[in-house]
């Protein structure tokens, strides 16, 4: 396993002027990034608002990504389509911009015919045709899809297939299923309000939105767990779960943005449907981030 696919990546959000992309900000964001001890960067993931992104905007992101990020800071473009035949093209697009890595989320409109052999027929394609390696991205919440962990097992096989990015929450899909795939393999957690005890488990790091919005304390938690301060990386575990859940599970895409305003990077508001955070919820948001001292 390389070295480049180890630790906590930030997931990235996409900054709108007017329902368009900002590249700029973008480019703004990450350059603030670097300078906090990340692997790298997700490019065009959940976070990014991906699924409401044109091609051309997600190539636009990745090729400023590849240009703005620091020397050793890895990215990982989310290149999924709908059909098998797109999301090739569109990671070989992503390859030729520099992506170093491709995250690909289960197909799921048509979930119904998502059985194992479809889902293991559509990565062994992806794999065998894609200049980068593939991680697959299990989030059910999102796809309604729940493989089981034979498929993950089976596909770690492929040599092109570097691993899961795993947004269950599942602490124990976790450790039923890293052990048995294949050596080369990475397993990623996606989910902030676990991901110490899933280290401390073998998990490979983090791809997490957590990591967007509060690149400081999670890259001092990953230090933590690496000195093996595992007391004080418990206690500011546990200390980071409001934000998390705040900006994952209760309120999302529109709540990560306004905490990155706060922060002093671009945030901005999502691109519709997706509204902005409600006035009424912001004083709380404002005080988890008092709590963690992130904001006076």
């Amino acid at each position: 396993m390389s070295e480049s696919f180890k630790g906590v990546f930030a997931a990235l959000t996409t900054p709108f002027l007017e329902e368009r992309i900002a590249p700029d900000f973008f480019r703004e964001n990450i350059e603030k990034y670097n300078q906090f001890e990340l692997a790298g960067y997700v490019v065009g993931g959940s976070s990014g608002e991906s699924v409401q992104l044109t091609d051309d905007e997600c190539a636009d992101l990745i090729s400023t990504a590849v240009k703005a990020a620091a020397p050793g800071k890895t990215i990982i473009a989310g290149t999924a389509r709908q059909s098998t035949r797109l999301t090739v093209e569109f990671t070989n697009r992503a390859a030729d911009l520099g992506a170093q890595a491709a995250l690909i989320v289960m197909p799921s409109y048509y979930k119904s015919l998502m059985t194992t052999e479809a889902l293991k027929t559509h990565y062994l394609v992806i794999a065998g045709k894609s200049k980068i390696p593939v991680i697959i991205y299990h989030i059910p919440q999102n796809t309604g899809i729940f493989p089981s962990s034979e498929l993950f097992v089976e596909l770690s096989q492929h040599p092109n297939i570097l691993g899961v990015k795993d947004s269950s929450g599942n602490l124990s899909s976790f450790a039923e299923t890293y052990p048995r795939m294949a050596g080369h393999s990475v397993y990623f957690l996606g989910a902030g309000s676990i991901i110490f005890p899933a280290l401390m488990m073998g998990a490979t790091g983090g791809i997490l939105m957590l990591g967007s919005v509060a690149p400081d304390l999670v890259a001092r938690l990953y230090r933590l767990f690496l000195e093996e301060r595992w007391k004080e990386a418990a206690q500011l575990q546990r200390s980071l779960v409001p934000l998390n859940q705040a900006v994952t599970k209760n309120y999302g895409i529109p709540a990560a943005k306004y905490v990155l305003d706060q922060r002093g990077f671009h945030g901005g508001e999502p691109r519709l449907p997706l509204l902005p955070l409600d006035d009424s919820i912001k004083p709380r948001i404002q005080g988890i981030l008092r709590n963690l001292g992130l904001i006076d």
